[in-house]
């Protein structure tokens, strides 16, 4: 691999490297940025708490229509200087014109931000709200990826659907435009919350039959409370699986909720590990408790020596 201007020949491994060389499934989580002093503390207790952990990577969501746009790159920015850990940063193109994403870009390229996840993103509204291209905009993620690669030594990642988009609810495009996504740049994937381990591994082999090798990691998120579970339906496009629902719905409390949930997330992983899932992103929703039972559960995901 060639070294590049300013970057010395044993700069930090990205995370394609990482996927290529890891004897362990790498472990991650998915932030989002605070939007005042009560959800800054919190958010950076998590980080601590999940730093001890030692994860190869956490990412940072960015709003819809960029509305988080400033306080991620802050929020990114902050965690790769003030941590130990690799940070990524969420870009969408949803309602922004190109203009403004090639600003993004260069403000997380100032900041020495060297990960983006590039998805189109959602309108204002969630994932059922009919996609409208802004005007001077891009016209989905696959051009997206293409621009973040022209503009700098970025390692980019993407988004996958094991549930299938919730606009198109067709696999086999899925895994098309996950393929047109590497051909324009993307170094890996990383899927909407799921709860139907097969529905992940379906994806893997439908991309794997067009001969693309594009590593895809798992995104895993813990149901804690009821109130929850309309949420991921809004979330993924997609409702919870009854048989996930039923188990939460006959939890006596909310801490037996919680439990079940942690149950659950936990099954879900072991059976991906054991299908030779290339890791685990963790959606932590700034709270670290749930998320650490379970890695605590995954031996064969925890860092070594």
């Amino acid at each position: 691999m060639s070294v590049h201007a300013g970057v010395s020949a044993t700069r930090t491994p990205t995370i394609a490297d990482l996927l290529a060389t890891s004897e362990r499934p790498l472990v991650s989580f998915e932030l989002f940025p605070a939007k005042d002093e009560v959800q800054q503390r919190q958010l950076w207790q998590t980080i601590r708490e999940l730093e001890s952990l030692g994860p190869d990577f956490v990412s940072v969501t960015y709003g819809a229509s960029g509305s988080t746009r400033d306080r991620t790159i802050l929020a990114t920015e902050a965690i790769a200087r003030h941590t130990t850990l690799r940070a990524m940063a969420h870009l969408t193109c949803a309602s922004q014109s190109k203009d403004q994403l090639r600003q993004v870009i260069g403000s997380y390229a100032a900041a020495g931000i060297r990960h983006i996840l590039a998805i189109r993103g959602d309108m204002p509204g969630g994932p059922t709200v009919p996609w409208e291209r802004h005007p001077e905009g891009l016209d989905n993620a696959t051009q997206l990826v293409a621009m973040v690669r022209q503009l700098g030594d970025f390692c980019v990642g993407v988004a996958a659907f094991p549930d299938l988009h919730p606009e198109r609810h067709d696999p086999d495009l899925d895994a098309r435009v996950l393929v047109a996504k590497a051909e324009a740049g993307a170094s890996f994937a990383i899927t909407q919350l799921f709860f139907t381990s097969c529905n992940y591994f379906d994806l893997v082999a439908r991309v794997r039959a067009l001969g693309c090798d594009l590593p895809i990691i798992p995104g895993i998120m813990p149901v804690t409370k009821i109130s929850q579970i309309t949420r991921f339906a809004e979330l993924s496009g997609a409702a919870l699986p009854k048989r996930v629902t039923d188990r939460l719905e006959a939890a006596a409390d909310e801490e037996g909720v919680r439990r079940v949930g942690v149950d659950v997330a936990t099954e879900l992983s072991e059976e991906l590990l054991a299908g030779g899932a290339p890791g685990l992103h963790f959606i932590t929703m700034n709270r670290s408790r749930a998320t650490r039972e379970i890695y605590a559960r995954l031996p064969q995901a925890q860092r070594r020596g």
